[in-house]
C-alpha cells in the first residue's frame, strides 16, 4: 500500500550564492522558510518541482521537503531541513549569529 501524501515545500539552493531557498506561491524564491508554499497535493506538488527543476539559470538541487503548517508558516519536519534553514554550524557566523541574538 502506497504510503499518504505529506505537505511538502520546495527548496533549494541559490545557484550563484548558495543559500538555501523556498519557492512560494506567488512563483518566487525566498530564504525565509515561512514564506514557502505549502504544498498538500501530490500531483500539485510535482508540477511544481518540475518547474522548480526548469529554472536551472537561478537554482540548483531543487527537491520536495516534508513540512507541516505553523504559526508563521510551514515549518521543517526533519532534523535536516532544520539545519538547512539555519546555515552551516561550524561556526557562528550569517544565520546562527542572527539566531543567537533572538
Amino acid at each position: 500500500m502506497a504510503r499518504a501524501f505529506t505537505p511538502k515545500v520546495i527548496t533549494a539552493n541559490h545557484l550563484i550564492e548558495g543559500d538555501v531557498i523556498y519557492l512560494t506561491a506567488t512563483d518566487t524564491w525566498s530564504r525565509d522558510l515561512a514564506e514557502a508554499e505549502l504544498i498538500t497535493d501530490e500531483a500539485h506538488a510535482q508540477l511544481r518541482l518540475l518547474d522548480a527543476q526548469s529554472q536551472a539559470a537561478t537554482v540548483v538541487g531543487a527537491y520536495l521537503a516534508d513540512a507541516v503548517s505553523g504559526d508563521a508558516g510551514p515549518e521543517p519536519t526533519h532534523f535536516r531541513e532544520e539545519f538547512r534553514r539555519t546555515g552551516p554550524s561550524n561556526y557562528a557566523h550569517g544565520k546562527q549569529e542572527a539566531l543567537a541574538h533572538v
